[in-house]
């Protein structure tokens, strides 16, 4: 939604206000310069980045329709499925918990959250870690350590996309003066025709710099900045886990296990305290 809004309000108030000032909108649609840059920039993208990252820089696009799936919600259904593991485990022990995380889609617990579980990756890191407190062959601080290194890692991978999308911004700029430099090229073999069709070359010709500052600043940095900020609060979502987690190695029960992975909560998402006390009771009853 907010990347339909942004485009909108980015291409109202520029095309708008050039109308404003009397400019002729047929005259920034310029196909040829369109061909130079955005061809450059793919090209440009293609060379740099194999096809894996960016085969996840167009899905990360996409997502930007959907927005930051990690919401109130999701951090509501962790909290959910981390009180019924984190209970299981200290009323029927580490055999009762192995029993419940050998297959989460068979599980009631996660069957009850499909946020949660449709979500691969966070449901194998509680089930990998999990799985290691079963194990009792590490203690919490090599447990936290191993935690900060695969949510680190994750993040690596999940923030490239935005990375080289970054890096395509800021050279579009640059690809928009190849193509004013061309038009001037093309401009300079019309020297001696009429006036006017010199000034629709040269015309053409500033519209490549145009577009190359308007494309870089209006809408490619913006969209790997949104898509930064996704990767972000996808680790942030890691790391509440993590810290629910070692709050129950730490022999804190459930619900202080819990509140702990709350407080590490971002502000706009975190339930409150009664909110969430009210959730926990009302599985308790």
């Amino acid at each position: 939604m907010n990347l339909i809004l942004g485009i909108v309000v980015v291409m109202g108030c520029v095309l708008g206000g050039f109308a404003v000032h009397g400019g002729q909108l047929a005259a920034l649609w310029q196909p040829s310069e369109v061909i130079i840059i955005g061809g450059a920039a793919v090209g440009a993208f293609i060379i740099a980045n194999p096809f894996s990252v960016s085969k996840r820089a167009f899905g990360g696009v996409m997502s930007l329709l959907k927005g930051s799936p990690y919401k109130k919600t999701h951090y509501q259904a962790l909290f959910a499925v981390m009180y019924d593991l984190l209970s299981v485990a200290r009323k029927e022990g580490m055999m009762g918990l192995e029993r419940v995380i050998e297959d989460p889609s068979k599980s009631e617990i996660f069957s009850k959250r499909p946020l949660i579980l449709k979500d691969k990756h966070a449901t194998e890191f509680i089930q990998d870690y999990l799985r290691l407190i079963i194990s009792g062959d590490m203690d919490q601080f090599q447990l936290e350590a191993l935690m900060d290194l695969e949510i680190e890692t994750h993040h690596h991978e999940a923030a490239e996309p935005a990375a080289a999308m970054s890096k395509v911004a800021d050279a579009l700029p640059g690809f928009g003066i190849v193509a004013a430099v061309l038009g001037i090229v093309n401009t300079m073999g019309a020297l001696g025709g009429p006036p006017e069709e010199i000034g629709i070359k040269v015309a053409a010709a500033l519209v490549g710099t145009f577009l190359g500052i308007l494309l870089a600043y209006g809408f490619v940095s913006p969209m790997s900045n949104a898509m930064e900020r996704i990767a972000n609060d996808e680790s942030q979502f890691y790391r509440t886990i993590k810290t629910c987690i070692l709050g129950f190695v730490q022999g804190h029960p459930p619900q202080v296990a819990i509140e702990f992975g709350r407080k590490s909560t971002p502000g706009e998402l975190r339930p409150s305290f009664k909110d969430l006390e009210a959730q926990l009771r009302g599985k308790k009853a």
